[in-house]
């Protein structure tokens, strides 16, 4: 492998002009070699805006191929993640995949038993949501702050999608998005790794504004704008999720933690600044905000985490595996919806 780890980036769009572009300018062992994205023209574009000059390609399998390339870092929608994480690591190269990890639990399934095999670095992006105090709450549940965990809400509401003239989202059309819904699977990652894994999952999901429109009309929307989830955890509390995209004057998203001892409250945001933490034990008169040690306080370093794990292979936190529980749970909550029952993970595809 050469000094620097050369990168080739298939799909550089929204999502590597703000994070992983300026992430990747802090890594002095970095190189992006290649770009590919649909046309060279919008590749170039993004290249020269942060005064990078990589090879402008077209072909993603061109791109995985090519010798002078240790590591692919993936920005499509989800409904190409699975295809070209396989061969990206069929290929020997190491593989970062944007979250959503992807279309369905099978493919998930899939892409980590590949990874498995390879022992190559793979890295699923971190979700922002909850980064900043992350490491803080999974020390202060550790150490009892809450005591043991009876009940888990999660609520993520906003008004976003509530105008029926808001135009149509890669994220509602199922044949990119497949079954991952709103913020459904990045949410249920730091549940998961604050509380435990999910043992079943009884759900109800609603689409209220079933078209929308687009460059040629109007088209349906396939991916439902309101669920609300009622879920049992492997520990034997149970967790209540509500999600909607056409709520007004909602709380703010948030992850509510109530135990035996104590009580967290997580505020998140897509912006680390705006997170914020409160807390309260039994007996407290009221919540306070707690705050988060400068020692425990997380930083955006998912680019230079991907890159430790290629030169160490010190896991990254987001990994494949944790892309397979949330996917299952993904996968639950709409066999759920589709059954009218409850679903009992592990699934068995």
């Amino acid at each position: 492998m050469a000094d620097k780890i050369r990168i080739g980036i298939i799909g550089a769009g929204g999502i590597f002009r703000t994070r992983h572009f300026p992430g990747l300018a802090k890594i002095d062992d970095a190189e992006v070699v290649a770009i590919c994205n649909r046309s060279e023209d919008s590749g170039g574009k993004i290249a020269a805006e942060f005064g990078l000059r990589p090879d402008l390609m077209t072909d993603p399998y061109a791109l995985i191929a090519r010798n002078d390339i240790d590591a692919v870092m993936i920005g499509t929608w989800p409904y190409r993640h699975c295809k070209f994480v396989l061969a990206a690591l069929d290929a020997g190269k190491h593989a970062f995949v944007q979250a959503r990890m992807a279309m369905n639990l099978c493919e998930a399934n899939a892409m980590y038993a590949a990874a498995m095999e390879s022992h190559l670095a793979h890295q699923i992006c971190q979700p922002p949501h909850a980064l900043k105090g992350d490491w803080f709450v999974q020390r202060l549940i550790a150490e009892g702050y809450v005591g043991a965990i009876r009940n888990i809400v999660v609520r993520s509401m906003t008004p976003g999608g509530i105008d029926p003239n808001t135009p149509l989202h890669w994220r509602q059309i199922g044949r990119f998005s497949g079954l991952n819904t709103m913020s459904v699977g990045m949410l249920v990652e730091f549940v998961h790794r604050w509380c435990g894994y999910t043992k079943s999952v009884s759900a109800q999901a609603e689409t209220y504004i079933t078209e929308r429109p687009t460059a040629d009309g109007r088209a349906p929307v396939d991916r439902p704008d309101t669920v609300n989830i009622l879920a049992q955890m492997e520990s034997g509390a149970t967790a209540v999720y509500l999600f909607s995209s056409t709520a007004h004057h909602a709380p703010d998203e948030r992850i509510e933690i109530y135990g035996t001892d104590g009580t967290l409250v997580y505020e998140t945001a897509p912006v680390l600044d705006d997170q914020r933490i409160w807390g309260a034990r039994a007996g407290d008169d009221a919540l306070r905000e707690l705050e988060i040690p400068a020692s425990e306080m997380r930083a955006w370093t998912v680019e230079a985490d991907f890159i430790d794990m290629i030169k160490t292979g010190k896991p990254a936190e987001s990994t494949f595996y944790q892309g397979v529980k949330y996917m299952e749970f993904t996968e639950a909550v709409f066999r759920s919806v589709e059954r009218g029952a409850t679903v009992y993970m592990p699934i068995v595809d």
